[in-house]
């Protein structure tokens, strides 16, 4: 396809005179904030503001560029998502560049175009722009690599202003997935979109479903032509030869063997040097481990980290809450073999109505309401709901009892003005997030945790008395009526502990194996704190969570892994994190397969290398039981009976490998 080039006088016909271009943010279909920009000669002043779960960015940014459309000022201030604080900026003076942004500060000895790291879309916008402008579609950018640009599709829009016609780009470069946005004939920016979240120019918010459709179609695109290129699914059967198999029910290793699998399933495991038979593949596991496939018990799984979690040797996931429709899509794209990603258990998500409404899933305005998303999930065989934040916590005893008749299980979040203990006796089998659970040891009376308040509330747990009988008889009840707890004790850790411009901990491992624009935003704090001492206080509630937790696992409840991080690296560290509770390596990955297919009623199929079990399993070079850290060196995934080598995917994301594939010894 070829490169459309443009002239600088064309690219700022636009800016000769004030204009004021406002957009809308779309979540689901449903307006939750705005873009507002405001461009005078060369100049841009924007507003990017939105709410969406009771959470989102608020950013104002002032940015001038020079004839060629390339920024030389650039001022972000505001909050992230997560309420961290956002003071970034960006100058080029006398041909030399500097910058300042979450990391700390930055210069280069020439400028070019500085790609924000907490700016609105409007910043990827003039980057379109200066794109188009080379001959060869690309320019090196700063802090670092090179951005790429290309056409996709042109399709016409009718609305407030009458028809439009937009071109959606694709550039590459920035980070493991590529970015898409849509201008219009004046290169001035339409929309942004994904599967599930638009930014559109106000006045045409028709075009929402759409865009977002067309965002889903372009992902699909871009997995279906790496499955092409990296799943290897051979003729015949199978041979991985010479590996030991951890073998969850002992928390063991075997002796050296042969694995074999035909199609989807494990046909044998033989003697270690037993002959292949004719038209055998064979592939040298070297002394390696093979591991059950993972499960993931957290995931809000789409396209963007369905394969990066298949790599991650984490082949089944429980999604806790998705969009029904764009779930079901990727479920048939991923079990038809048109792109790749884990088996996903599904849990029909259930918001009550309020102004902080999780635009996710369906919304109930009443009792009745949520009874009958009960029992439209139980038809479509949904093993279990999810209720959330604003659900009336008075409507607990018939929803639950609802679900329990038709066979599920309840799992969710605490809702506002209530406790997990109420929760607890009207029947939740399950209580979702570890400071779900803990705050209602410290909040007072009417205090709302619809709001960032049920992460900020978190300071307070340092003064908790876990020895109490607060905490003891929550706990107690809990291992009394055998109700699980998914703490998600990753993207606690992340938010509590990570300091802006050092690399959190969770991240040291694979930190230097990705792109540079991916460890940037890995070296940012995820929550906000005004000053030292409210980074203190979260760090000291971090540790009351870990101590937490290890009562609970003493206890005998069921902790079960999942990271609401999308899973992959930081899959890797919540299962880290779980052997700081007094679980050993081998128990530990006990827990996250054979327990887990255990808990979701499929361990007759998965959790465990046995013949006659679906093939989903990983190679690593070394012993998991001695080392946990050998789950960050998958040489080789079997998922449904595929073969991967991360090595080969890798690559496509700007990752760096973390081992090196097996080899094929005989095909």
């Amino acid at each position: 396809m070829k490169f459309l080039v443009v002239s600088v006088a064309v690219l700022l016909s636009t800016a000769a005179s004030a204009e004021t271009y406002q957009y809308r943010v779309l979540f689901g279909g449903d307006d939750v904030g705005g873009l507002e920009v405001e461009t005078a000669g060369n100049t841009s002043n924007i507003e990017f503001d939105y709410k969406q779960n009771g959470r989102g960015p608020t950013i104002t940014e002032k940015v001038e560029v020079d004839a060629e459309g390339i920024p030389t000022n650039w001022t972000i201030t505001g909050r992230t998502t997560f309420g961290n604080p956002v003071n970034e900026s960006y100058a080029c003076a006398d041909g030399k560049a500097s910058w300042r942004d979450s990391t700390g500060p930055g210069s280069a000895g020439a400028c070019s175009f500085y790609i924000d790291q907490n700016g609105s879309p409007w910043g990827i916008s003039l980057l379109a722009k200066a794109l188009l402008a080379t001959p060869d579609a690309e320019m090196a950018v700063l802090p670092g690599g090179t951005a790429r640009i290309r056409a996709r599709d042109t399709a016409t829009y009718d609305g407030a202003d009458g028809e439009v016609t937009v071109t959606t780009y694709e550039i590459t470069g920035l980070s493991t997935d590529p970015a898409h946005i849509t201008l219009d004939q004046d290169l001035n920016l339409f929309s942004v979109a994904d599967p599930r979240f638009a930014i559109v120019r106000k006045g045409y918010e028709a075009a929402d479903e759409a865009l977002r459709a067309e965002a889903e179609r372009y992902s699909t695109q871009r997995f279906v032509e790496i499955q092409a290129k990296a799943a290897r699914d051979f003729d015949g059967p199978v041979r991985i030869r010479n590996v030991r198999i951890f073998d969850p029910k002992t928390l063991a290793l075997t002796e050296a063997r042969d694995v074999v699998i035909y199609g989807e399933r494990i046909a044998s495991i033989e003697d270690l040097g037993s002959l292949p038979t004719e038209g055998e593949t064979v592939i040298d596991g070297a002394g390696g481990t093979l591991v059950p496939g993972m499960y993931e018990m957290h995931g809000h799984i789409g396209q963007d980290n369905a394969l990066m979690n298949i790599v991650a040797g984490v082949t089944s996931v429980r999604d806790m809450g998705n969009e029904n429709e764009v779930l079901d899509g990727l479920i048939e794209r991923i079990d038809e073999g048109i792109i790749a990603g884990p088996r996903i258990s599904r849990s029909g998500f259930i918001e009550g109505k309020s102004e902080f409404s999780a635009a996710t899933g369906e919304i109930a305005a009443n009792e009745q309401a949520a009874i009958d998303l009960v029992r439209w999930y139980a038809a479509r065989g949904y093993p279990q709901v999810k209720l959330y934040n604003s659900m009336n916590p008075e409507w607990a005893d018939a929803v639950v009892g609802e679900a329990h008749d038709l066979g599920m299980r309840v799992a969710g979040h605490v809702p506002a003005f209530s406790t997990a203990d109420a929760m607890i006796d009207a029947g939740f089998d399950e209580i979702t997030h570890v400071n779900q659970l803990m705050l209602g040891w410290v909040l007072n009376e009417g205090e709302d945790t619809r709001t960032l308040f049920r992460f900020t509330a978190m300071q307070r747990f340092p003064s908790l008395d876990l020895d109490g009988d607060l905490v003891q008889s929550t706990l107690d009840k809990m291992a009394e009526k055998g109700v699980a707890h998914d703490p998600t004790i990753a993207i606690h850790e992340l938010g509590l502990t990570a300091i802006d411009g050092q690399v959190p901990a969770g991240s040291i491992d694979v930190f230097d194996n990705m792109p540079v624009n991916t460890q940037r935003y890995m070296k940012q704090a995820l929550f906000g704190t005004e000053n030292q001492a409210e980074r203190e206080a979260y760090i000291a509630a971090f540790d009351t969570i870990i101590e937490t937790l290890t009562l609970m696992n003493d206890k005998g409840i069921l902790l079960v892994p999942g990271t609401d991080l999308g899973g992959s690296f930081a899959y890797h560290r919540e299962l880290e994190l779980f052997g700081k509770l007094g679980m050993s390596p081998a128990q530990v990955l006990r827990r996250a397969t054979y327990d887990m297919a255990e808990y979701l009623n499929q361990d007759q199929e998965l959790g465990s290398i046995e013949k006659g079990k679906y093939a989903d399993f990983f190679l690593v070079p070394g012993d998991p039981t001695a080392n946990l850290k050998e789950i960050k060196r998958i040489q080789m995934v079997v998922s449904n009976g595929t073969v991967y080598f991360p090595s080969d995917i890798y690559p496509f994301f700007g990752i760096e490998p973390f081992a090196e594939a097996p080899e094929i010894l005989a095909e």
